[in-house]
């Protein structure tokens, strides 16, 4: 429970009856839950569930991490981790990944695991549970990772080139910056000097009984527990769990698992961390919070109110900092002020601020004096019975979305129970209480919280940013905080509430003129008196959720290169102002308690209007697509704000690796067309307000030229009125327009860059492209789909795990139609400099080989079973049908059509692989980047 204080409050579980109960009374245990332990002192929980339906996930809970490696395992925990997936008594070598691909049961998406300082947990997710003989594998696969692994000498040497490579991947800016915050900030604790990533000298040069010793020290039944939720039998799963996991031995004489203390000081820390690839500026004062020292028994209700006191505070503070940032010049770039978790049994306190090139003492003053504003005043009746109405909106609308509540989405809550005793709450009983004592909360209630994170101990001074800036000290700091605190000047905050309604219109509305059912999707087209049309459809797999797209083409590729950074920007600066007479933080207000939004996107080729909302919003929804079209806001004040922070940003800018790196791929990509433009200070010149509102009003208009596509739990006799009315109210030019084609080509033959980057750590990024303009069909975009798993499996095996070259080969492949047919694949990875064209060379390797010798009805097998598991799942939400609509409108393609995916996919062969391979590859256009170190 005491991770539940910033949002998502209605994703915590799901439902039993319950009524109002004390603060200290105890929060029934969830009956959905089936809990155990073992006779070796293994824990499981099992839990059914069907979203999505036919799948179960499987996890496997180690409670230990990096802090239990002695010095010279510095690191091995999570090497211990990719062992697990190197060989185990009944899956050798990697028998693991092999079996469970072989399922459709992907390695990376649906098998993975990850390492945390005090916690290890593993995951098979979106399991067929029709395959019975599969669910027993599974629970094999955690049996063996739970006791068996093989950890063999040559598998651990092989293994040690990958991690070497993760840690080079895991070194940037924010890595670095962090390394020289923790020795401060954990100053005195394990947490001080472990990364979990590890030593670079101990995992290459460690023997392989130093891991073994941590292995079979502490992964042991008695720190391991076993979750699997799902859509199947919970009785056989226990039953199945029991006789598979019991035999593994008790632990004798086991280690004392420790815990782990941060030593509390009543000096203030400092530490300033920099680095010459840093972008900005930021000073934080954060005061750690030991959970003791504010407890309330998590099992007790009185931890939720704890908790969604904090979490009240959290969202009260953060309006006002957001506030600050509608000035025409705020005195930073951005702030927060708030509670949050930090390690198990400490949470934080934290005020900090981005500031401006330069400016540090000013951006952290800004946050201090708004802390002081709080401390000395506290907040007003008004901003709390907004909070208040926004998360009972939350609430009841998770109430009728419980049953779609994802598997993996109750691991966290069984997570919390198992590592720190927190209760597995259902959703009905933590709503009811939450609804009984919301009444009851006060504004004292929230303002005594700010007591809790405003004391003078545990308090740490972080300044971060680049080298080449003269960064605040610890004495400017401390002067600062004192001056503060003894500002006479500062004064209530005064809320400035929204009056009436935010929309206004007293609409004539339109007429349905024509209807032309469609049948073989459920839905119905409608054409509005004023040219527009909408397409419906009633779907309600998500109960109580309403979505609209409007749609029409045409976007940037309607302006000319001196327009288009205008173009590309004027959807998120006018989102950014809000609408009508109301800035963004004033239509926060007046949309108090309701759940609906429509933002605006205009791209490439096309303009839309998205919008989203429960039932009961859905005219809201309407509401605000039609200001969207008919009353725009251009904010002066908020745009020169804007302007000045893109301004600040240039000169850390041009030191950022990462932005070099994305620009000259961009200009590279489009063979160095104008129109392709960076973001620099000639970029920012062009961005005029004028040319955004120029740029907004020819887009977003003509309803005529827009479809409008509606999917969702909504009666046709209640939308129907909505559609005449607001969107029949809309203004029509009777334009007939489409996108222009631009002619930006990717280069053709072959082109080789070599781009040179000053790196703090040397590593070479290298980038290999390759552009086919054929003809788009459904078969070959399918075997397009399965080369790229084919390629992707292959350079798991060649590039890493048998070179040991690098952590990992990013594999994607993407079709367009517009504005020509085109095939394209990219491959990417990083690795040590010296390596860089020898594993650049295997790339083109694995294509030869599948060209000459074509591909394994194996290999076809893994992709096509999980192609067809991931179409399986996608059916039943809204969304696909929002796909199925906007895919046969915009692109004139039924997806629901048999010939579109079940045929192909099912009677794909080997030969038909290789085929398109040799077509595609085939005088295909080649671009080979490597970003190289500066020697």
């Amino acid at each position: 429970m005491k991770k539940l204080f910033l949002t998502g409050l209605f994703f915590i579980a799901i439902i039993i009856s319950s009524f109002a109960q004390s603060d200290n009374a105890i929060i029934p245990e969830s009956t959905k839950v089936i809990k155990g332990k073992l006779s070796n002192g293994l824990t499981y929980y099992v839990r059914h569930n069907e979203e999505p339906k036919d799948r179960a996930s499987f996890y496997i809970i180690q409670n230990v991490g990096a802090l239990l490696e002695n010095d010279n395992q510095n690191g091995l925990a999570h090497f211990l981790e990719h062992m697990c997936f190197n060989g185990t008594k009944n899956f050798p070598k990697k028998g693991i990944i092999e079996t469970m691909e072989r399922h459709g049961v992907a390695f990376g998406r649906n098998i993975n695991a990850y390492t945390a300082k005090q916690k290890t947990v593993y995951n098979i997710s979106t399991v067929p549970t029709k395959d019975k003989p599969l669910l027993d594998t599974c629970l094999m696969v955690l049996h063996d990772w739970s006791h068996s692994l093989s950890l063999e000498s040559e598998e651990i040497d092989a293994e040690r080139g990958v991690i070497s490579e993760e840690w080079r991947t895991r070194r940037t800016a924010q890595f670095r910056t962090s390394a020289q915050i923790s020795p401060v900030l954990f100053k005195g604790s394990k947490y001080a000097i472990r990364d979990v990533i590890g030593s670079y000298d101990i995992i290459n040069n460690f023997k392989p009984e130093t891991i073994r010793d941590y292995y079979h020290k502490w992964y042991r039944p008695d720190l391991q527990a076993i979750v699997v939720v799902g859509d199947f039998d919970t009785k056989e799963m226990v039953a199945k769990i029991k006789k598979i996991f019991e035999d593994i031995p008790a632990a004798v004489n086991p280690a004392l698992r420790p815990s782990f203390s941060i030593p509390e000081h009543s000096e203030t820390y400092y530490v300033c961390a920099t680095d010459k690839e840093n972008t900005t500026s930021a000073v934080s004062i954060i005061t750690i919070l030991p959970d003791k020292d504010n407890y309330v028994d998590s099992k007790t209700y009185g931890s939720i109110k704890a908790s969604l006191l904090k979490s009240f505070y959290n969202s009260m503070i953060s309006n006002r900092m957001s506030e600050i940032m509608l000035k025409e010049n705020p005195p930073f770039k951005g702030g927060s002020i708030g509670f949050s978790s930090l390690v198990r049994d400490y949470s934080s306190y934290s005020i900090s601020a981005q500031a401006k090139p330069n400016e540090e003492a000013i951006a952290i003053k800004t946050s201090l004096v708004e802390n002081e504003r709080v401390k000395r005043f506290g907040f007003t009746e008004g901003e709390l019975n907004r909070v208040k109405v926004n998360i009972m909106a939350q609430l009841e609308a998770g109430l009728k979305q419980v049953d779609k509540i994802a598997s993996d989405d109750y691991i966290d809550d069984i997570m919390g129970n198992f590592l720190e005793k927190d209760p597995i709450i259902e959703y009905k009983v933590y709503y009811d209480y939450i609804k009984n004592i919301l009444p009851k909360i006060t504004v004292a209630d929230v303002n005594n919280i700010a007591k809790i994170g405003n004391v003078k101990k545990n308090r740490t001074i972080i300044v971060t940013g680049p080298t080449n800036v003269k960064h605040i000290t610890k004495a400017e700091v401390e002067k600062i905080i004192l001056d503060v605190e003894n500002d006479k000047s500062i004064l209530a905050y005064k809320d400035q509430a929204s009056s009436g309604s935010f929309f206004k219109e007293n609409l004539v509305g339109g007429k349905i003129i024509k209807t032309n059912p469609l049948t073989e999707f459920g839905a119905v087209e409608w054409t509005l008196s004023n040219g527009a049309k909408v397409v419906y459809k009633k779907a309600d797999y998500e109960k109580d959720q309403v979505s609209m797209i409007a749609y029409s083409e045409g976007g940037t590729s309607l302006f000319d290169k001196d327009m288009l950074p205008a173009a590309s920007n004027a959807s998120s600066f006018t989102s950014a102002f809000g609408l009508g007479n109301y800035n963004s933080l004033e239509l926060k207000k007046a949309l108090t308690g309701k759940m609906a939004s429509v933002n605006v996107n205009i791209s490439d080729r096309s303009e839309s209007i998205s919008g989203s909302s429960i039932t009961k919003d859905a005219e809201t929804m309407f509401q605000l697509m039609y200001l969207r079209f008919t009353q725009p806001r251009f904010d002066k004040v908020l745009y020169k704000s804007i302007m000045s922070r893109n301004y600040g940003m240039l000169p850390a800018l041009k030191n950022d690796p990462k932005k070099i790196m994305q620009d000259s791929i961009q200009r590279i990509m489009a063979n160095y067309n104008p129109r392709v433009q960076l973001f620099n200070k000639e970029y920012l010149d062009k961005l005029t307000l004028e040319n955004i509102e120029k740029v907004y009003k020819d887009r977003i208009k003509d309803a005529s030229d827009f479809t409008f596509f509606i999917v969702g739990d909504i009666n046709e006799d209640v939308l129907l009125p909505l559609v005449e009315k607001y969107i029949g109210s809309l203004k029509s030019e009777n334009r007939k327009e489409t996108w222009k084609d631009n002619h930006i080509r990717t280069p053709k033959g072959k082109i080789v860059k070599n781009i040179e980057l000053a790196l703090t750590t040397p590593k070479t990024s290298v980038i290999t492209v390759f552009n086919k303009e054929m003809k788009i069909t459904r078969h070959n975009t399918i075997c397009f789909s399965i080369l790229k798993a084919v390629l992707d499996f292959r350079y798991t095996a060649s590039l890493r795990e048998k070179e040991g070259g690098t952590y990992g080969v990013g594999v994607q492949a993407s079709t367009s139609k517009k504005p020509i047919n085109k095939y394209t694949l990219v491959t990417q990875f990083d690795c040590q400099p010296q390596k860089a064209d020898h594993l650049e060379t295997l790339i083109f390797k694995g294509i030869d080989e599948i060209i000459k010798d074509g591909v394994t009805v194996e290999e076809i097998s893994k992709s096509v079973k999980n192609q067809i598991k991931n179409h399986e799942q996608a059916l039943p939400h809204n969304s696909y049908w929002m796909s199925v609509l906007t895919s046969y409108y915009i692109d004139d393609v039924d997806i629901t059509d048999p010939k579109y995916f079940d045929k192909i996919i099912n009677e794909i062969s080997p030969k038909d692989i290789q085929k398109f391979a040799k077509k595609f590859f085939n005088k295909a256009d080649t671009l080979e980047i490597f970003f190289r170190p500066k020697k």
